[in-house]
């Protein structure tokens, strides 16, 4: 594989409070492409990081329409990962990708 395709796993990190709590229990949250597994993304991640990877749990968040000042406007949907990494082992985020 090449480096250009490993990237083309993970869009960006996904940092929020809830995912910042994850990381005390060695879990890492990534926003992913619609099209992404299991399999690959966990190839991806090891090879990019250096890291084992234990599991992987994929959310898929729907297309979406609220209401903001009397208008119906969509929200689009997105994929994450939540990565498990061995324990003993973490993922620096400040330092990008």
């Amino acid at each position: 594989m090449d480096k250009i395709h490993l990237y083309d796993k993970v869009i960006s990190p996904f940092v929020t409070e809830k995912s910042t709590n994850l990381s005390e229990q060695n879990k890492i949250v990534f926003k992913v492409p619609s099209g992404a597994n299991k399999k690959n993304l966990k190839k991806s991640i090891e090879k990019i990081f250096k890291v084992n990877v234990t599991k992987i749990n994929i959310i898929n968040k729907q297309n979406r329409t609220k209401l903001a000042r009397g208008k119906k406007i969509k929200v689009s949907g997105y994929k994450k990962a939540i990565i498990t990494l061995k324990k003993g082992q973490n993922i620096d985020l400040t330092t990008g990708i």
